[in-house]
């Protein structure tokens, strides 16, 4: 049973934690910024395959106090890293921190990776090279305060890089952003969803793929293939399964619409080359005028928060326009607003009856949901 750590955006630990658990994870506990669990190498190769949260998942290999630079160095070249990989992958090591006493986490990182390729010289009278963009293998160093845990990365480019969303606009949200915020809407397929703000359509994809049952993971690569301990024969049936079980790609109620010509082409370009063109209504569209075709459902936006529409002056006449719009033709809709901007509720003059703190990288964010209630507000 080997020991993981699957880290995520903060805010979406709980809903991270249940997708390992349906994967097989054991041993969960959820804390800032990620979720410890255990299990076999099966459970590696789903989480990667299958979360739709996770950002990368780790595999715990040592945990060990230290005091100076040199502790971690000792802690770092005891470990077998021959028995991990081999001298032909390239290599990098990556630190993070919390409340770490040290100067200089790059002399940290210097330092483990000197170990690692200490240790494969002293093995095999060779080292790997170091390639910091895009590696065969990364070590990843972890500090608190007084501890050390060294994990080897199994995921290599992050998870939310599915390898559909080719075209984008400004600041597209990332994908295991999205999923979360649907999730955390509460949608269901077969529900009718609309995003009128779609951007590079980033909520849209994500939809798609809930519905149909398909795997994230399915179009891309991943670092437990490059690892001595790979199972090749079981990855495949893994895979297999999860190819499988992909529904058939038919028009669903996901409707998508945006002021900007460019974001309803990128788009309609990403869903057309993931091969959902057909799935999804992209069209060109006024978030104030837009309408929505039948009396339930969800509305998802990620509005913005000074760049695209303008700046905060700007923002603060749009919202009440916004407020309006709903009123008159969102009736018996949920809707959910993900933003930086804490002014959108007050400004909107709708109370909403949920507020979920989220983190779009270091932004603070809410994902506002307002319950337009069916009868009351519409305008004629």
């Amino acid at each position: 049973m080997n020991k993981y750590f699957a880290i995520c955006p903060r805010g979406l630990e709980e809903l991270l934690l249940d997708e390992l658990r349906g994967v097989g994870g054991e041993d969960l506990q959820a804390v800032h910024g990620g979720v410890f669990f255990a299990g076999d190498w099966s459970t590696c190769y789903r989480a990667n395959l299958e979360s739709r949260i996770a950002t990368r998942i780790l595999w715990h290999i040592v945990k060990g106090p230290y005091v100076k630079e040199e502790d971690i160095y000792r802690l770092a070249v005891r470990q077998l890293w021959p028995n991990h990989f081999t001298v032909t992958n390239t290599m990098r090591v990556v630190t993070t921190a919390i409340k770490c006493p040290l100067k200089s986490l790059d002399f940290v990182t210097l330092r483990v990776k000197d170990a690692v390729c200490d240790r494969f010289r002293e093995d095999l009278g060779d080292r790997p090279n170091i390639e910091t963009r895009n590696p065969d293998v990364s070590v990843h160093v972890f500090l608190t305060e007084n501890e050390c845990t060294l994990y080897l990365d199994t995921s290599g480019q992050p998870l939310w890089q599915r390898g559909f969303r080719k075209a984008s606009v400004d600041a597209p949200l990332k994908e295991n952003l999205a999923a979360g915020i649907l999730k955390l809407t509460g949608w269901q397929p077969g529900t009718p969803l609309i995003d009128p703000m779609c951007g590079s359509g980033t909520f849209l994809l994500e939809a798609v793929q809930m519905a149909l049952d398909r795997a994230p993971g399915l179009d891309r690569t991943f670092s437990f293939e490059r690892l001595k301990s790979f199972e090749a024969m079981n990855w495949a049936h893994i895979r297999a399964a999860a190819e499988a079980r992909v529904k058939p790609a038919e028009p669903l109620d996901i409707r998508g619409y945006d002021s900007d010509e460019r974001a309803v082409r990128a788009t309609r370009r990403n869903l057309q080359e993931s091969g959902f063109g057909g799935v999804v209504t992209v069209d060109h569209g006024d978030v104030l005028e837009t309408q929505p075709l039948t009396d339930h459902g969800i509305l998802v936006a990620n509005p913005p928060y000074g760049e695209r529409i303008g700046e905060q002056d700007e923002l603060a006449a749009f919202y009440p326009q916004l407020g309006t719009a709903l009123k008159r033709h969102w009736a018996g809709w949920n809707c959910f607003f993900f933003t930086a901007d804490l002014r959108l509720p007050k400004l909107v003059g709708l109370k909403p009856s949920r507020k979920t703190p989220l983190f779009n990288g270091p932004l603070e964010c809410r994902l506002f949901e307002i319950r337009m209630v069916s009868g009351s507000n519409r305008k004629g």
